[in-house]
């Protein structure tokens, strides 16, 4: 037999290994320092600022000093530009220039965000302060113009009714736009044909339609033609006809988007194409047919001349809106704010603070109610598949098997058997 003699295995050392040396053994140095990836460093921070304040100060001398212009939208656009100059040099003096591209970009990208919000909340504080002195009287949610006159003080007379005349036009119109405008993207998308192209064409030529067009057929037709009176109903139609083309170019974009294999995976159980449409593709874009509807609505709310041309106008408070003329918070809007009388004018903002809490108030209710993942079920949903998976009833308990008094265990037994000799 061959043997083999091996050298005796060292002791396993109990010291940590240290990080290794240039030769590969373990060197003495300290423990690794951990490399942080991304985010923001002092010498971002600091070149920022640097950028901030020379181009400011640069800005000002240009403005104050050496060039003959004026005005408070040229000095912030000029200290912009001046900003993105500024920040290119001093990045590129400590910076590869591919680095610096891309942290330009993010520059542009955050003051232009920054921008959009300092916009919003100019537009939303200006009106919070003109019509905060009606708002908070709390008369003016609860009473209509009917006996208020132009001098009236500021705790008589409200926007009721045009509150209830935009939320019944609104909701009237989104149940007549919602439904076509969803078979009609459903229709391009997914039936397709001959038809598809010019239903296509004439959806985007009525996404720019202008809304004074909507209010002139409506007229025309409804009210001229077929002898209706002017009303809330009529300013629905009006609405209908402007939400419409919004809400089928979103919706027929989102249904394009689901997944093909969600289609061939329903066919092939045996679904048809009815099924296929009602039970997939819409519930997987539902998330997106969701946000289809609310911009639709944000459409139809703040439209003035459909529902002027439609709807009439009324102090009084009419919640009918099939009978007399009924007004809406845009239409308030536009009548009391060309008014001398400053009670008026802030009564009309305060009735623009009311329409943009509207807007907030039906644009969250949306994104609760369909605001869940494609394939995540509702509490509903989950209740019947639970209730479906009990029992129809207690399963019998089982007694254990009673051993017998004198059995012995098979080993046992099994050893106590003679041995025969052979």
């Amino acid at each position: 037999m061959t043997t083999l003699d091996l050298p005796p295995a060292p002791a396993p050392s109990t010291a940590a290994p240290g990080p290794a040396g240039p030769t590969g053994a373990p060197s003495a140095a300290g423990p690794e320092r951990r490399v942080r990836l991304g985010g923001v460093t002092r010498e971002d921070v600091l070149t920022l600022l640097g950028a901030v304040g020379g181009s400011l100060a640069l800005d000002w001398l240009l403005y104050e000093r050496v060039l003959p212009f004026s005005g408070a939208l040229g000095f912030l656009l000029c200290w912009y530009l001046l900003f993105l100059a500024g920040y290119f040099a001093l990045g590129r003096l400590q910076w590869e220039s591919q680095l610096v591209r891309e942290r330009l970009v993010a520059v542009v990208t955050w003051s232009s965000g920054l921008l959009v919000v300092g916009l919003i909340a100019d537009q939303v504080g200006y009106v919070l302060l003109k019509g905060l002195h009606a708002a908070r009287h709390l008369n003016f949610f609860t009473e209509s113009m009917e006996t208020t006159a132009a001098l009236s003080p500021i705790t008589s007379g409200g926007a009721l009714n045009a509150v209830v005349g935009s939320l019944e036009q609104l909701g009237l119109a989104t149940l007549f736009a919602v439904p076509l405008g969803i078979a009609a993207a459903v229709f391009m998308s997914e039936v397709g044909g001959r038809m598809a192209r010019p239903v296509r064409t004439l959806v985007e030529a009525m996404t720019a339609l202008p809304s004074i067009v909507a209010g002139l057929f409506i007229l025309g037709i409804v009210i001229v033609t077929m002898g209706a009176e002017k009303s809330g109903f009529a300013a629905s139609l009006a609405l209908t006809v402007m939400m419409m083309p919004i809400v089928t170019r979103a919706a027929e974009v989102v249904i394009r988007l689901v997944p093909g294999t969600l289609r061939e995976a329903s066919y092939a159980l045996g679904g048809s194409q009815w099924r296929t449409v009602w039970n997939v593709v819409l519930p997987t874009a539902r998330p997106g047919l969701v946000t289809a509807v609310v911009l639709g609505m944000a459409r139809g709310v703040g439209e003035t001349s459909p529902v002027l041309l439609t709807s009439g106008f009324t102090s009084q408070f009419n919640g009918n809106p099939f009978a007399e003329h009924q007004v809406s918070l845009p239409l308030y809007i536009w009548n009391y704010v060309k008014q001398p009388y400053p009670e008026m004018v802030s009564r009309a903002f305060a009735a623009a603070l009311t329409l943009m809490i509207v807007v907030l108030v039906l644009f969250v209710t949306a994104r609760v109610v369909g605001g869940r993942a494609p394939g995540q079920l509702t509490r509903r949903q989950r209740r019947r598949i639970d209730r479906a998976a009990r029992p129809a009833g207690p399963a019998p308990a089982t007694r254990p098997a009673r051993p017998a008094k004198h059995a012995r265990p098979a080993t046992a037994a099994r050893s106590a058997r003679p041995v025969r000799e052979s």
